[in-house]
């Protein structure tokens, strides 16, 4: 049934969907769709925080009420589910894993059965089948499934005589009894085994030994005791654990568990965001700078008509910014990209030119070379009266002076409108948390983007802490870094946003690779800051 289908009984509909493991990025398409005609969210927190995102901003949220068991929070949840479907409402009942896989999650289907309330399933990723590919145990054919919470004797006796591939529901606290429940029904000692917590995540933590070594190992690790209560884990038991070895990608991502300070303008930072999650970083972003209007609009004005009317051979965008003021302008006089036509279009960089073509124009000159202003005057053309009827060029920019490309336009024997589209101004201050994370050392790595960034930075955040690895897009932002008393550690081989993040990957890569051959442990650069704790986050 689709989401968005009519219910003439005035009731609502309820969709009980699979969140999956933890990695937002395993939800289905079709979950997607769902979430996105959501009238109301109901979930653990931990499960909203995967799903919220693919919401509409205005979708009521609701978490169960904890009771004394996992039947008592279902019971609200069949509560909140039914009271909300009851007033017309489209409701996402969001469970983690796979709802088909959970016995409370079915009893909330039959009492949505039972009071007539439509429902539609959509299945999701299981922790049983996500979390081993993750940690890189691939599983065989012949392979059981167990919940250790509610296995009996019997179940154990049967696993323990057999030589399948066991994947076991526990946590990281009963781990170390049930490979002794395992031993004690016929498993041999040393029968491989992985443990696997925050599984998907960029938490996730594995440990391999065998059932006989894994308390020790777990000693070893400083993984146990834990105050934070019972830690879900996925155990996987048999021979297949030690292709772990060969296997593990996740894990060993460049950047794995890295919080990456991303201080940009919130549009900027988002493109760049993804990619650092690629490499299996936590990016933070904090705006450093925000764009406002100019203060006088008046001259932007008269060079958006002055376009209409055949002012300008050319128009160079600089920023993506830049793209976005003439866009806004151009909305505000009801135009849109047809306004182009006849005028040639050039964009500083990769990025810009991205944004041009979302704005439904195609740039006629992309600097083949450095993105920068001195790569554009690089491939641009000098003015020749006989092939171009004007000789005019609109330079839309920040209040910031663009002198550089302005004085090679005109030695080109261009005339150069250089008009404030918008101005560049510090942002607030982020929340008390992120400035003392900070200062403190809580963030492995920050990406400076240019100079402007460093400076605002340190002046609404403070300094980074020293262990905090530091990577500048160019000489001159890591010169500013250094006037500031930053270690420059990382710098961008080219002045781009993801060749900057390509080289702290780089880095991180090398980092990982000299730990290994000198048989130390891997760790982050936030771990190596006085008071750390150095046992594992989970």
């Amino acid at each position: 049934m689709s989401p968005t289908a009519v219910h003439h009984s005035g009731l609502g509909h309820v969709t009980f969907l699979g969140a999956g493991p933890g990695d937002p990025g395993l939800l289905t398409l079709r979950a997607v769709e769902a979430l996105a005609h959501a009238d109301m969210l109901v979930g653990e927190s931990h499960v909203l925080e995967v799903v919220r995102t693919h919401a509409r901003a205005d979708v009521g949220t609701a978490e169960p009420a904890a009771g004394e068991g996992a039947l008592d929070a279902s019971a609200a949840a069949t509560q909140l589910v039914m009271t909300s479907a009851r007033t017309g409402k489209r409701v996402v009942r969001a469970v983690a894993g796979d709802p088909g896989l959970d016995n409370c999650t079915a009893s909330e289907m039959l009492a949505c059965a039972a009071a007539g309330i439509p429902f539609e399933v959509v299945p999701g990723v299981s922790a049983a089948m996500g979390v081993p590919a993750y940690a890189g145990v691939p599983l065989s054919a012949d392979v059981r499934f167990v919940d250790a919470a509610t296995a009996s004797d019997r179940c154990w006796s049967e696993v323990g005589a057999s030589d399948a591939t066991l994947v076991l529901t526990t946590t990281l606290q009963t781990v170390v009894a049930t490979a002794a429940e395992l031993m004690a029904a016929g498993r041999k000692p040393d029968t491989p085994l992985s443990v696997t917590v925050a599984g998907t995540t960029t938490r996730q933590r594995t440990w391999t030994a065998t059932l006989a070594t894994i308390a020790s190992e777990l000693k070893a690790t400083k993984a146990l005791p834990t105050p934070e209560g019972p830690i879900a884990a996925i155990a996987v038991v048999g021979q297949r654990s030690l292709q772990r070895a060969q296997l593990s990608w996740f894990e060993t991502k460049p950047l794995f568990g890295w919080r990456v300070l991303v201080p940009r303008t919130k549009e900027q930072a988002a493109s760049l965001s993804d990619q650092l999650r690629s490499y299996g970083a936590v990016p933070h972003e904090v705006p450093t700078i925000a764009v406002e209007p100019p203060r006088t609009p008046q001259q932007m004005e008269r060079a958006v008509k002055g376009l209409v009317t055949g002012r300008y051979e050319w128009i160079a965008f600089t920023s993506v910014n830049a793209v976005k003021a003439v866009r806004e302008k151009f909305e505000e006089y009801g135009l849109d990209a047809r306004a182009f036509a006849g005028i040639k279009v050039a964009a500083v960089g990769e990025q810009t030119a991205q944004s041009l073509v979302e704005f439904g124009v195609k740039p006629d000159l992309v600097p083949s070379g450095e993105q920068s202003a001195a790569g554009l005057l690089e491939d641009w053309p000098p003015y020749d009266p006989v092939f171009d009827p004007i000789d005019r060029v609109f330079l839309p920019r920040a209040d910031i002076a663009t002198e550089t490309l302005v004085a090679g336009l005109v030695e080109l024997g261009w005339e150069v409108d250089d008009v404030t589209a918008y101005r560049t101004v510090r942002a607030s201050p982020p929340p008390a948390d992120t400035r003392e994370a900070i200062k403190g050392g809580g963030f492995d790595a920050v990406l400076f983007t240019s100079s402007s960034t460093v400076r605002n930075l340190v002046g609404i955040a403070g300094k980074p802490h020293n262990v905090t690895v530091i990577a500048c897009i160019g000489p001159a932002t890591a010169k500013t870094a250094e006037e500031h008393g930053l270690r420059v550690d990382v710098m961008s081989p080219e002045p781009s946003v993801h060749a900057l993040a390509q080289a702290l990957a780089d880095f991180g890569t090398a980092r990982r690779v000299a730990a290994e051959d000198a048989g130390d442990p891997v760790t982050r650069p936030s771990e190596r800051r006085p008071g750390s704790r150095r046992r594992a986050r989970v």
